[in-house]
């Protein structure tokens, strides 16, 4: 009975694991060129202003990932479109 639980769980997560990263890894949030991106530190403050918590952000693969704490606490990882500062995804 135990083995099964685990089994079942271990195939519910690794079934979900995709849907997370359909968000933005690996591919980029937008098309537009650098020139057209907002700064980090506005990305920043637009997050903050929808109610996270901003640990560190970076800017790769031309999407914003934001490291950040959500309302009730929980860590949540951003991707922003760095030209709106649009959550984009999230894992």
């Amino acid at each position: 009975m135990r083995k099964t639980t685990i089994i079942t769980a271990t195939a519910a997560l690794l079934a979900v694991a995709p849907t997370a990263h359909a968000g933005s890894l690996g591919r980029p949030c937008t098309a537009a060129p650098q020139t057209n991106w907002l700064p980090l530190e506005q990305l920043q403050a637009r997050i903050e202003a929808q109610g996270y918590k901003v640990q560190k952000a970076k800017l790769k693969n031309a999407c914003g990932e934001l490291y950040t704490i959500d309302k009730s606490g929980s860590r949540v990882e951003l991707f922003v479109d760095p030209t709106s500062g649009q959550i984009v995804g999230q894992l």
